[in-house]
């Protein structure tokens, strides 16, 4: 059974149609790329799938459950979780207490302290800065707390919208190889929101090019990069 199905989905706002009729799986220790341009549709399929934007028709299952009429909250305790676009840390809060803040669905104290000790281990930087000012960290630190996050809810599915944007290089390759670990040892499956085509496509097993809300292209990560309209949009080739 897939971890997460979603069958003709449609995201409007007042008269735009931001999201057209997609459909799209994720099957367990997935990782799936959602690519495209700014406007495609990538950010509010997240959201609808996160309850925090209303669907106009379509379905969404995780694991055989309908989610369409679950609050938020409810999509977390199923194993759900984002970290947003932006990353939306509290600035005045401290790292810790910005974790912690993912934490509000796990009932047992060991839970949250085994996923602290997993959130350090992947991001060593994380737990050096915990007890600093989540404002006072540099743009490639705050992606790294914003993804342990929603790791803190201990989720069986992983949302991350453009983790990459306006980073350095070098904390991008970490964050890549920390996506990669979540997958391969933990078998986190995952859904990647990427501008970045190419690291998207890299890392992914499943990737879908979305165009004005719908999908124009499918395929593994490696037949996209090779796909000539794939080359030629996304990747400047």
């Amino acid at each position: 059974m897939p971890m997460l199905e979603v069958d003709q989905l449609v995201v409007r706002y007042g008269p735009l149609e931001a999201v057209r009729g997609i459909s799209f799986a994720v099957e367990p220790g997935e990782i799936v790329a959602l690519i495209g341009s700014n406007g495609a549709g990538k950010s509010s399929t997240l959201k609808a799938l996160m309850g925090l934007v209303d669907i106009a028709s379509g379905s969404i299952r995780m694991q055989g459950t309908l989610l369409n009429a679950q609050a938020s909250a409810s999509r977390v305790s199923r194993g759900l979780a984002l970290s947003p676009e932006g990353r939306r840390l509290f600035g005045r809060m401290t790292v810790l207490d910005n974790l912690l803040v993912g934490a509000h669905t796990v009932r047992g104290r060991s839970d949250i302290q085994d996923s602290l000790k997993e959130i350090y281990a992947l991001f060593p930087r994380v737990y050096e800065r915990r007890d600093q000012l989540a404002g006072s960290l540099s743009g490639g630190e705050q992606q790294m707390v914003a993804i342990g996050r929603a790791l803190m809810a201990r989720p069986t599915l992983l949302m991350l919208d453009e983790p990459s944007l306006g980073i350095a290089p070098k904390i991008v390759a970490e964050i890549a190889a920390a996506i990669e670990r979540l997958n391969q040892q933990a078998g986190m499956s995952i859904i990647l929101v990427e501008q970045n085509a190419r690291l998207a496509l890299k890392l992914s097993h499943q990737a879908y090019a979305l165009e004005h809300g719908e999908i124009v292209r499918t395929g593994n990560g490696a037949e996209l990069l090779a796909d000539p309209f794939v080359r030629k949009a996304y990747l400047g080739v």
